[in-house]
């Protein structure tokens, strides 16, 4: 037993009595010269099985690649409705919980303040969401679901059911294209972001419980979180973690390598690629190193400044008219068509929702250990209203105005003619459009760097994240364990883009992202009754 913690609605409030040292030797371990705080079933099962995947991945490549082909379509095709319901619980349950007197609950306590400024607090949250899915598919994605609507409507291979009634019809397509772009980009994912974060925030600064995923189910089932039930829910946090990672690395150095060849004819192949992520993965080492403060921070802020930058050029050289007004008018149409986008029940549109939605839903919630602990540590003092509007709605905001922004120039460049876009490889098209924009080079260098930047601090919040909950919650581990897990998440893309490419990478998320969902909806019973133990609830 390593905690006593009362949170029942009918007990006292917060009382919290934490003694660690009765399970000391489940977190520490001294091995000569090397320091290790480790909570051992989970970093032992979790460390050698990455090890083995990794070994046998890159032993075998063709067989890897032809399982991982087949492992993706398999399982969106049988579980689509759940991600899509499970997406759909997630916004639900945190917008109730917002506008509910649950909001009241401040994370810490009555009385904690916030650690970091607005700036600062915001930079770090959106960097470490889905910086280089916003890279690389603010371009591609909205093209994708314009062309397909405008040409051949239900028929087209990524189509959805609504878009039959676009076919020909330029602004109805765009409409329905955005529409659908902004779903994958919007409440959904940052809903998930949010339920774990939050949950995470109040079960560590208001319970006095470890930072760690099993926490959450200490509501469900009590001192067993710290036996093997624990070890299981952390064990698998690990793998979706590292395998989300992984699939969001090996989509960076996809479009970094596009880029390089593009801008200085670097040969798009895997050894560029591997190249890449090696030299990627150093730098976010030494960022690992540095600590969360002067290393994730900075790194958050340098993100912020050069997306904004590039944001900024976009609106002010591209269709600008079209671009704010198209911010509303998207919004417009998300509203409009979310009931259908979000249907989990009696599809017709297969393509779309297994091989889009059901991809994105897992990919996210792959994610969420990773983001959600990663906010959690950075939002003490928030109360739990402030917390989801920051991390719900603000962010959601701002990732319609950079799909507006990249996906509405795109497309008004494709209807003036532009086709090398829409020909352009997935990768290719965001430096495609910005060739087309006056001072293009340095506008696709900027592209490249941040591209680059992204990755990093993916990768060095991650390894935060992961050794965090390898070390049963503690946010000062040795340093060597963070290293460990920098090193693997490269490896780990390294051994899927050789083992099948992109979509080896799409199938590991989405296996890990599946069994994860289950653990997170059960983790939203948990949450509900946790707050309700709070004083402000109360």
């Amino acid at each position: 037993m390593c905690a006593q913690t009362n949170i029942t609605p009918e007990g006292p409030a917060n009382v919290i009595e934490t003694d660690y040292t009765v399970g000391q030797d489940n977190f520490q371990r001294k091995l000569g010269p090397f320091s290790l705080d480790i909570h051992n079933p989970v970093f032992a099962i979790s460390g050698l099985t990455i090890v083995a995947f990794v070994f046998f991945t890159l032993a075998l490549p063709e067989q890897a690649g032809a399982f991982f082909g087949w492992l993706r379509p398999a399982l969106t095709s049988t579980f689509d409705w759940f991600f899509l319901l499970a997406g759909n619980i997630f916004v639900l349950v945190a917008l109730a919980i917002m506008v509910s007197p649950l909001g009241k609950v401040r994370l810490g306590g009555m009385d904690a303040t916030p650690d970091y400024s607005y700036a600062g607090w915001f930079a770090m949250l959106f960097a470490a969401g889905m910086g280089i899915g916003l890279m690389f598919f603010g371009v591609s994605e909205p093209i994708s679901h314009f062309s397909s609507s405008i040409a051949e409507g239900a028929g087209a291979p990524d189509s959805w059911a609504p878009l039959a009634g676009a076919v020909g019809d330029e602004q109805e397509a765009r409409r329905l294209g955005m529409a659908a772009t902004i779903f994958h980009w919007g409440l959904h994912p940052w809903a998930i972001y949010a339920i774990v974060g939050l949950s995470l925030a109040l079960f560590a600064y208001n319970k006095g419980l470890p930072l760690s995923v099993r926490s959450i189910f200490y509501p469900i089932f009590g001192e067993r979180v710290w036996g093997w039930t624990g070890h299981a829910i952390d064990t698998l946090a690990v793998f979706a973690t590292l395998f989300g990672l992984a699939t969001s690395l090996g989509i960076g150095a996809e479009q970094a390598n596009a880029g390089l060849e593009f801008l200085f004819g670097v040969p798009v192949n895997n050894v560029s690629k591997v190249l890449l992520i090696t030299g990627i993965t150093a730098i976010a080492l030494v960022s690992v190193v540095a600590g969360l403060d002067a290393g994730v921070k900075r790194l958050s802020e340098i993100n912020m400044v050069l997306a904004a930058l590039l944001l900024f050029f976009i609106i002010a050289v591209g269709p600008t008219l079209a671009i704010l007004t198209g911010f509303f008018n998207n919004l417009v149409a998300y509203a409009e068509y979310l009931p259908a986008l979000s249907n989990p029940f009696g599809r017709e549109d297969a393509n779309f929702s297994q091989g889009w939605t059901s991809f994105y839903w897992a990919w996210w919630i792959s994610w969420s250990p990773f983001v959600g602990m990663f906010i959690a540590r950075v939002s003490r003092g928030r109360t739990v209203r402030e917390f989801i509007f920051c991390v719900l709605l603000i962010p959601s905001a701002v990732s319609v105005l950079w799909m507006t922004a990249f996906g509405g120039t795109a497309i008004s460049m494709l209807n003036e003619g532009y086709q090398a876009i829409a020909d352009a490889p997935l990768e290719l098209k965001l430096f495609s459009m910005l060739d087309n924009l006056p001072l293009s080079g340095i506008a696709s260098f900027v592209g490249i760097v941040l591209v680059i930047v992204f990755f990093v601090t993916s990768s060095d919040s991650g390894s935060l994240v992961i050794d965090t909950i390898t070390a049963g919650g503690k946010v000062d581990a040795p340093v060597a364990q963070r290293i460990f897990w920098a090193a693997f998440e490269g490896l780990v893309a390294i051994a899927l883009l050789l083992g099948g490419g992109l979509g080896a990478l799409q199938a590991a998320s989405v296996s890990t992202g599946l069994p994860f969902a289950v653990v997170l909806l059960l983790g939203c019973f948990a949450l509900v009754k946790g707050l309700l133990s709070e004083p402000r609830a109360r």
